[in-house]
């Protein structure tokens, strides 16, 4: 190790002797014009290769991207003009669907109570003739009744009219008898 500090320290020196000698040669005035030459020979070179190939390059770039950029402000415009057309043909569908929707239940509330007052009146009729037929019967029956109650009231007056009177009397005389009773 100490070794190569050495060699460091030899190699330092050596650097120092040269430098003190001649100096930096950029810093040499001797040394300006070729310098100078060169300096302006690589200027011109890379200026004429920057202004032939590398400008023009990177302004068709910029042009480029300045297109693409308006392509997409015209297309992101007729999307939203697109869109905006769209939101107002689904807000148009909505509010028809809406009328259709209230137009659909008017109807139907129109036909279900059309429904019920035909389902109405068929039931008025049908208890009507269900009505009429009671009452049919009722009549029958009454009249039934009424006969029946006749028969027994010949039947119990003749059995009184033998008891009290002693004599038999025949069922067709009693009910002669009944029948101006039985009509009032």
């Amino acid at each position: 190790m100490f070794a190569s500090i050495t060699m460091l320290a030899e190699a330092a020196g050596e650097a120092a002797q040269h430098a003190a000698s001649g100096g930096l040669p950029q810093l040499n005035p001797d040394t300006f014009v070729p310098q100078l030459f060169w300096l302006v020979l690589t200027f011109v070179t890379l200026l004429f290769v920057m202004s032939k190939i590398a400008l023009p390059r990177v302004g068709e770039v910029i042009e480029e991207r300045a297109e693409r950029i308006q392509r997409d402000i015209d297309a992101a415009g007729r999307l939203k003009s697109d869109t905006d057309k769209a939101l107002a043909d689904y807000e148009k569908a909505l509010a028809d669907a809406r009328a259709n929707a209230s137009g659909i239940a008017k109807q139907t509330r129109e036909k279900l109570a059309s429904e019920t007052e035909a389902e109405k009146g068929r039931a008025e009729a049908t208890i009507t003739a269900k009505l009429a037929e009671a009452e049919a019967r009722i009549a029958a029956t009454k009249t039934k009744a009424l006969t029946a109650v006749n028969d027994i009231a010949a039947e119990t007056a003749q059995a009184v009219v033998s008891k009290l009177v002693g004599q038999d009397v025949s069922l067709d005389d009693v009910r002669k008898v009944l029948q101006p009773v039985a009509v009032k």
